[in-house]
């Protein structure tokens, strides 16, 4: 009990001297990396930029000590900063007073949701939103946060208003406009993370680009030439802080507030399994919906915005040798310390410079192999990619989250409302005689049994399909009618019932109409539902061989005497 409502309990056992060491050098590397990155997802966000850093400071240490991932780093990511300002704008300007406290009351529900869905067990919830869905999703978004961040690289002044085209428009009739000082030290600052990226991978480069673009900035004088800065940030801890709830409607924001908890936990759980693969470590999804949602409540307290795992922090916390959990500790503890120290260099840092940054990071969000293998593998798939990205760039983010999984579970219904029903006889090749699909290898059948196996669940949605088939065989005047139910994964009321009034309607007419081989959860389904008496249990065998010698004994012997297809060994006894 103790270890479910203090998870921490269950590894801090393995710290030790070594792990300590390895897990403070991980956890300073994780503060270089993410001193940047908090920076740029304040600014996605619409929040001042020290804001990024309270979320790096606050989150990932409540989500080490609560959730059941050993290398997941928590904070803030591109996906959810974005949710939040195409929340929040709507209701504030972005970086006020007002703007603040809606991102941190949205913070505070959102980690609610999550919360609650981790104490009731919904984490399987994350399997339904499939893969096609959030790559869809992260392209729509890397589009949208490098259309924010133009203006800021051109040096051209845009609308915070206004939908995806409204933007591009003013972005492509403002192009006269744009200021050679700022592009200048946009593309040095891009062109440094590039050539750091491939040439120099150890060296943190996003910090040493921002390091280029600010000398580059005060050498060319760009405050004379209209090159903005982004201000000193507070040096210091995070300052408490209280959701909102007089001036905000719950109702209203609570939609909101469950995509961006559904987004994050979706986040989390994939990264953590991805990296769990390599650790060999079990990740409990049920856990990591409490450890992101207290941290997103309890970051709320303490001026964080939402946040969830950061697949970057993350593998570099794992590639740096981190052990335990400390590593997130101690990646916020000494963010921190660095803060104090840096803060107030943070005066000559560029705008410009910043728009560059982000300009990489919405790039590097795009996974194109998995939108390669998308539009290769399926055409369903490709669907839910393109529907999902679109509606991200053209609808609100959060309906985009819904309606790409609403679309994932259409596709997956259709699916499975279209059972794979195969013909099947008994190869003659084979000393066995097993049972092959003679669509696949064309063998000789009974005139007097037909053979079936239903690949698929047998439910409400499958109904139709498998009763047009049934009832095709009906009709073309089959005998007999075995069905081999190892195929069959699930059963319903509604399957089960179709499988009564097909037995009632087969046998009325003389005719015989059995099943072997079905699985035990669809056996125990027909035997509490009393459906095993009225289909027959003398009907019902556990595998084909006893089913065939029952099924042989009831044949018109008439009509095996005149057969020349004899494909059952019983046939070469008589």
């Amino acid at each position: 009990m103790l270890h479910k409502l203090f998870p921490f309990l269950s590894w801090t056992g393995r710290v030790n001297k070594d792990t300590l060491k390895a897990d403070s050098m991980a956890g300073l590397t994780g503060a270089i990396i993410v001193l940047p990155q908090g920076i740029a997802f304040a600014a996605i966000a619409g929040m001042p930029p020290i804001y990024g850093l309270y979320t790096a400071m606050v989150t990932p240490i409540v989500a080490a000590l609560f959730g059941s991932s050993w290398h997941l780093i928590s904070g803030p990511t591109t996906a959810i900063s974005l949710v939040i300002f195409g929340t929040v704008s709507k209701f504030a300007e972005p970086e006020t007073h007002d703007y603040i406290q809606f991102v941190l009351t949205l913070t505070f529900l959102a980690g609610i949701f999550q919360f609650a869905m981790g104490l009731a067990r919904l984490g399987t919830l994350v399997n339904f939103v499939s893969h096609s869905v959030v790559v869809g999703f992260t392209a729509g978004a890397a589009i949208l946060i490098a259309t924010s961040q133009l203006g800021k690289v051109f040096g051209i002044s845009t609308p915070r208003e206004g939908d995806f085209v409204e933007k591009w428009a003013h972005l492509f009739h403002g192009i006269p406009e744009t200021n050679l000082y700022v592009f200048g030290v946009a593309m040095a600052t891009l062109l440094t993370a590039l050539l750091l990226k491939k040439f120099a991978p150890k060296i943190p480069n996003l910090l040493f680009a921002m390091i280029v673009g600010s000398v580059l900035a005060f050498f060319i004088q760009g405050n004379a030439h209209g090159v903005a800065l982004v201000g000193k940030l507070e040096s210091g801890l995070p300052p408490f802080s209280m959701p909102d709830f007089e001036r905000i409607e719950i109702e209203e924001f609570a939609p909101y507030a469950f995509a961006i908890a559904l987004l994050g936990l979706i986040e989390a759980v994939a990264i953590g399994k991805s990296i769990a693969s390599k650790s060999h470590q079990r990740i409990d999804g049920n856990q990591e919906f409490i450890g992101q949602g207290l941290s997103n409540i309890v970051g709320s307290f303490f001026s964080s915005y939402a946040g969830s795992g950061s697949f970057t922090r993350s593998g570099v916390n794992y590639t740096a040798g981190a052990r335990t959990p400390m590593a997130a500790i101690f990646a916020a503890v000494m963010l921190m310390l660095v803060l104090w120290l840096i803060a107030p260099l943070t005066a000559y840092l560029p705008i410009a410079a910043m728009g560059g940054i982000i300009l990489l990071v919405a790039y590097n969000l795009i996974d194109f192999k998995s939108i390669r293998q998308i539009f290769k593998s399926s055409r369903a798939e490709a669907a839910v990619f393109l529907v999902t990205m679109l509606s991200t760039l053209f609808l609100e983010l959060e309906f985009a989250i819904y309606l790409g999984v609403i679309i994932s579970l259409v596709f997956y219904l259709q699916r499975t409302s279209s059972p794979h029903i195969v013909t099947l006889a008994p190869d003659k090749d084979n000393e066995h005689r097993a049972f092959v699909n003679i669509d696949r290898k064309p063998m000789p059948t009974c005139p007097q049994l037909k053979i079936i196996r239903i690949d698929g669940s047998l439910f409400f949605g499958a109904v139709s399909k498998i009763e047009d088939v049934l009832g095709k065989y009906y009709e073309a005047g089959e005998m007999n009618l075995l069905i081999v139910g190892n195929g069959i994964g699930m059963i319903d009321l509604a399957g089960a019932e179709l499988l009564e009034r097909e037995a009632n309607k087969w046998q009325g007419s003389g005719r015989g109409f059995y099943f072997c081989s079905l699985r035990k959860p669809v056996r125990d389904y027909l035997e509490k539902g009393g459906f095993m008496e009225h289909i027959g249990r003398e009907n019902m065998f556990e595998t084909k061989l006893s089913a065939l010698k029952k099924i042989y004994a009831k044949l018109d012997k008439e009509i095996c005497s005149t057969c020349t297809a004899r494909i059952f060994n019983e046939c070469k006894n008589d």
